[in-house]
């Protein structure tokens, strides 16, 4: 057959190209589309379901153009009002502010914070350009209730406002004051008003914090910020009439800028002992009169402000103090003449120990925050040198660094305050405990009373120096951490110019006429003696075994006690009694002759008190570390302070010299009171030798003067 017929086998072949036999084609597969896949998924879902929402499909290009539109229509309008305003019209200008001003009625913003942000965003770029016709604006934005509102919108703001600031610093006064209003109490009020309906419920911590992060991020940026916001913090310090949740809420804000802001240390502490001070003079009335009453629900601050939900604190009685306006958080100086009388019933007297109890246990765990972080950094140190430049690894000692100096604040404030306000009870157990920290700072604290109240310069007045004296012996007496070594060397310093003073008496010398130092200071060594006798006696040799041998410089209290000017007589009876009797049990002295000779003769005049100063019975029966009974507070004080019951004499030693007392009419008012202590029965009349209200004796040992029941105001001496 021909191979080229059309009919040969060989015209059978398939084709090299084109489309497959159907016989050596595969199935067809279904083909899914796009849409069929959606209209399948969203067939399975409920029809009402808003997430599958047919809508068209934006990419990520379009959504940004879309953005950056909206920008540049909102800058377009920002310039436009800017403008405007400059040339008169205000319509434009008007709509911007009022798109930053929140309702007046909820207090919330008007405008969903997402706009505000695009808002935010476009007015960054026209700062420059805002004068003092614009100031409206600025003020509006500053007032915007910020901190309640989402985290994104506070970290744009937060950025915004640090732009403000370095772009114009006149309005840095503005934002500071706002600032420091937003660390009151009331602010949390204000926050509950102005968060919106169905947001997140918010605590205090996390509206604090926020203000906290604003404050932080300008101290970055404005270097000298602190000068600005020093009287600032002071303007808006709750007055002492608000309830304790609100000083809680403050002063915790106030210690924490200090981690922060170091400069602001000192101010801020001394802010803090200043107003506590003002509530410590208030309180006048003794502990044990309270301790006879039932304590009251708000006596005991139960709850943290900083993790409760503001506005589910609960209704508490102290809210009736707060002032209807929220726009009053001021407590200027000028505003504590309080000329209205309070009256002091106990529920007042109680609330007011309660809060400085509250107070002073937020300063205890401030400090003691620092040197427990000491502690972990450096476990042991044996001297603290506040200038030290030497050290191989100065970065080692910084902690300790830190510790010394905020004691030197301490110390200072002491000076300028504490020592000068003359009927405090507790505030001054700060430096108590602080000087408990190293033996260098109970040194420090020793010297500056002993060259206050022995060597004081001409400024210094005959209150302060007696006051001083008052101190150094109520010191040493009380402070477990002042070992053997430091109550001799303080007796030593006293009785020295006990013997120059007498001395400069005898010489007749006319500088020496004032003597109310010199009974402050007999007093004082009175006392140091009743509770530290022991550490005053000189190692017996081997023959004078059982035969007590005293300090050399305690000669000279015999020739004191039996001198002119008597200080058995003018000094506290309490303190003059029971160093007669321990002097006694002792064989230190023998002081009970002079007392019986005291009672037959008419009460002096106070020889030696400058005019217009106070008189023998604030003079002499102020004891600055009375037992410290405030009760969470208290904490700190119990393990560093010395009770009377520790080193009061055995009844053994008592036993002799009970019989010389059996009579004595001054003891008859006594009854013996806990850890071998006489507490008063019945409280003296003003001008009386004997029983000035000495509130109880060394076991109870509350020996400041029982108060009545007024308002007493500190005495600032100039």
């Amino acid at each position: 057959m021909d191979p080229h017929s059309r009919l040969s086998q060989f015209n059978q072949r398939t084709p090299k190209t084109g489309p497959f036999s159907p016989s050596v084609r595969f199935e067809p597969t279904q083909k899914v589309t796009l849409d069929k896949y959606t209209k399948a998924y969203s067939s399975s879902m409920p029809s009402d379901s808003p997430l599958f929402t047919s809508r068209p499909i934006a990419t990520n290009s379009r959504v940004k153009q879309d953005e950056q539109f909206k920008k540049d229509m909102f800058l377009a309008y920002v310039n436009k009002a800017i403008r405007e305003k400059l040339n008169g019209h205000s319509k434009d200008f008007d709509d911007l502010v009022d798109q930053f001003s929140p309702n007046k009625s909820t207090l919330a913003p008007t405008v969903p914070s997402l706009q505000l942000r695009i808002w935010l965003s476009a007015l960054s770029h026209v700062l420059s350009r805002l004068e003092r016709r614009h100031a409206p604006l600025v003020e509006a934005i500053v007032r915007l209730p910020w901190s309640t509102m989402d985290a994104v919108f506070v970290k744009s703001y937060i950025v915004f406002i640090g732009m403000l600031i370095s772009a114009r610093p006149e309005y840095l006064s503005l934002v500071l004051n706002r600032i420091a209003m937003g660390f009151t109490y009331q602010s949390g009020l204000l926050a509950v008003a102005s968060n919106l309906e169905g947001s997140t419920p918010l605590t205090r911590r996390v509206i604090y914090d926020r203000q906290h992060t604003l404050l932080e991020h300008l101290i970055n940026l404005v270097p000298t910020l602190p000068s600005s916001l020093a009287p600032l913090l002071v303007r808006n310090f709750p007055h002492k009439r608000q309830p304790q949740a609100a000083h809680v809420a403050y002063i915790r804000n106030l210690l924490r800028i200090t981690e922060y802001c170091g400069e602001l240390s000192e101010r801020v502490l001394g802010l803090i002992v200043d107003r506590a001070l003002m509530v410590d003079v208030e309180i006048q009335v003794e502990l044990e009169e309270l301790e006879d009453t039932e304590p009251t629900d708000g006596e005991l601050f139960e709850f943290d402000p900083f993790d409760t939900i503001v506005g589910q604190e609960g209704d508490s009685s102290d809210d009736e103090d707060v002032d209807d306006s929220l726009s009053d958080l001021s407590s200027d100086a000028s505003s504590d003449s309080d000329a209205e009388d309070t009256p002091m019933d106990t529920r007042h007297v109680h609330d007011m120990v309660s809060k400085l109890d509250a107070i002073l246990k937020l300063v205890f765990d401030h400090f003691n925050k620092l040197h427990s972080s000491i502690l972990t950094v450096v476990p042991s140190s044996p001297s603290i040198h506040p200038t030290t430049t030497h050290d191989r690894d100065p970065q080692s000692h910084e902690p300790h660094t830190l510790l010394a100096i905020q004691f030197h604040t301490l110390l200072a404030i002491f000076d300028r305050s504490i020592l000068r306000t003359f009927k405090s009870r507790y505030t001054q157990f700060l430096l108590f405990w602080y000087a408990s920290l190293h033996p260098e700072f109970s040194d420090l604290f020793l010297g500056l009373l002993v060259d206050k109240a022995l060597f004081g310069s001409a400024s210094a007045s005959s209150v302060e120096r007696a006051a001083a004296s008052s101190y150094i012996g109520s010191f040493v007496s009380r402070a477990q951490f002042i070992d053997r070594e430091g109550a001799r060397r303080a007796v030593k310093v006293l009785c020295a110019f006990l013997g120059a003073h007498l001395d400069a008496v005898e010489a007749g010398n006319a500088a020496s006429n004032n003597h109310s130092v010199f009974y402050a200071v007999v007093q004082s060594v009175f006392l140091v003696f009743c509770f530290r006798w022991r550490d005053l006696q000189e190692e017996p040799d081997e023959q004078e075994v059982g035969r007590k041998i005293w300090i050399s410089e305690l000669g000279v209290v015999q020739r004191v006690i039996t001198s002119d000017l008597n200080p058995l007589k003018v000094c506290s009876q309490n303190v003059v009694h029971q160093f007669a009797r321990i002097a006694q049990a002792t064989d230190f002295t023998y002081c009970f002759s002079i007392l019986e000779a005291n009672k037959r003769a008419p009460y002096p005049v106070f020889a030696g008190v400058a005019p217009g100063s106070a008189g023998p019975e604030d003079l002499h029966t102020f004891f600055p570390f009375d037992p410290f009974k405030l009760p969470r507070s208290g904490e700190y004080i119990q393990g560093v302070y010395r009770e009377w019951a520790a080193v009061a004499i055995d009844d053994e030693e008592e036993e002799d010299e009970d019989d010389l007392i059996e009579e004595d009419p001054t003891f008859d008012e006594w009854e013996h009171g806990r850890g071998g202590s006489c507490i008063p029965i019945t409280a003296s009349k003003r001008g009386e030798s004997d029983d000035d209200g000495l509130g109880a004796s060394f076991g109870g040992m509350s020996i400041s003067p029982a108060r009545t029941r007024t308002v007493a105001m500190a005495i600032s001496v100039s």
